[in-house]
This record gives structure tokens, sequence and C-alpha cells, in this order.
């Protein structure tokens, strides 16, 4: 099976997160980053991945995205919290050699 992630974006000032679910991450974390293509994440300059989860099942990385968008935003800074207290982008430092 392949690897799934779910994962938040935000903004600089973190006013918006976006929450994904995608196959490639580095892939898809470069494409919100260059504003790839036009819609959320590039209307509301969502360029920093603060959170985002691996799965071996993609049935269950659905599962869980449906999960969390139920959920409220205090509920995802928690779990952005959890891990990355100063939200930090996490793609810093990654290597993006994207086509």
């Amino acid at each position: 099976m392949k690897t799934s992630y779910i994962y938040f974006m935000t903004n600089k000032n973190h006013t918006v997160i976006y929450t994904g679910i995608t196959s490639n991450l580095l892939r898809r974390v470069y494409q919100h980053k260059t504003k790839y293509f036009i819609g959320f994440t590039s209307k509301y300059n969502c360029n920093f991945l603060v959170y985002y989860e691996e799965f071996f099942d993609v049935n269950l990385a659905i599962e869980r995205e449906k999960q969390i968008k139920s959920g409220n935003r205090k509920r995802k800074e928690e779990l952005v919290n959890s891990v990355n207290p100063n939200w930090e982008d996490l793609s810093d430092g990654w290597i993006f050699e994207c086509k």
C-alpha cells in the first residue's frame, strides 16, 4: 500500500489552518508554497507546514481527515501544539525537486 498523509498548512500569522490529504507530502507542500494551484491555500497564503500524520492505509488517512475536519479550530490548534508548539514550518530545510 501507498503511504498517505494528512497535514495542516497555515499562514504566517496562523489565522488560517488548511487541512489536506496527499500521497506525496513533499510534492504537495511544494505546490502550496509555489501556489501551483489557485485555491484556498494560495488565496490565504497558507505556505507553512505545521502538522502532519503518516498512514500506510489510505482509508485510515481519509477517515482521519474527516474526523479532523469535523472538529473545531481549537482541536486543530491542540494537535499542532502537541508536536510543534512554536508553529515552525516543518518543511523548512526540505529540498524540493518536484516537477
